[in-house]
């Protein structure tokens, strides 16, 4: 036999076994199209005030975001506002940073946004507050007064925001008062930090920005901290 017909012809051999193919795989939803929190607001408000501390948006710029920031209602409308910033891509979708120690929402505190555009807003009287308030007051001014509130956490945070506007806040004379994390750019800060001798005592922490504006916090004498419940003071000994 000619040694030609031993050799195998083209395509005489089995045919190749196709190679499956993966099965697509279902999206999750969007994380755009989430329901944007406070904690997701504020987040973004925390890297648009190091963006116009590190002049990379002008005054103009950051209030222009800080106001879209404040009506966005999903992840979505947030992430447009800091995706040309350095630390911002992703941001809007990031897990929020964890809850302060020994805070627990189901003790009622509110944990209110106060902004002042040409104008004023305020949260005083009798009232339960929770871990954190976010004070923005551009061209106008924001009061807080804590003398007569309850506290329902160890730690309250107090996101300022004054640009060409003031935030005053009153505390009680007997917490402690921190607010070391306030810049001031052109414009400044008078808070008359305090140490309360009570190591249960809560503490109340400032930290933000004023561009030609001012933040101005001090403990009202004469005004003690509410009790707080059974249940907060429990979770401190824990």
């Amino acid at each position: 036999m000619d040694e030609s017909q031993l050799e195998k012809r083209p395509g005489s051999g089995p045919a190749p076994e196709p190679v499956p193919t993966a099965k697509p795989v279902a999206e999750p939803a969007a994380d755009a199209d989430l329901r944007a929190s406070d904690a997701d607001r504020d987040r973004i408000a925390d890297i648009l005030r190091d963006a116009l501390a590190e002049g990379r948006l002008d005054a103009s710029e950051h209030s222009e975001r800080l106001d879209g920031v404040y009506a966005a209602k999903t992840l979505g409308e947030l992430e447009p506002l800091v995706r040309d910033l350095p630390v911002g891509r992703g941001a809007a979708t990031a897990p929020a940073a964890g809850a302060t120690r020994g805070y627990d929402p189901s003790l009622g505190g509110e944990n209110p946004n106060l902004v002042a555009i040409l104008g004023g807003a305020d949260r005083k009287g009798q009232w339960r507050v929770g871990n954190r308030i976010t004070a923005v007051a551009i061209m106008g001014g924001v009061d807080i007064d804590l003398t007569e509130a309850t506290f329902t956490s160890p730690e309250l945070v107090i996101h300022c925001t004054a640009i060409m506007g003031g935030i005053n806040i009153r505390v009680p004379e007997n917490v402690t008062l921190r607010g070391g994390g306030v810049i001031g750019i052109m414009g400044g800060s008078d808070i008359k930090a305090f140490e309360s001798p009570d190591p249960g005592a809560p503490v109340v922490r400032l930290d933000g920005f004023a561009f030609w504006g001012g933040v101005d916090a001090k403990a009202k004498r004469g005004k003690k901290v509410r009790d707080w419940t059974d249940k907060v003071k429990k979770q401190l000994k824990d």
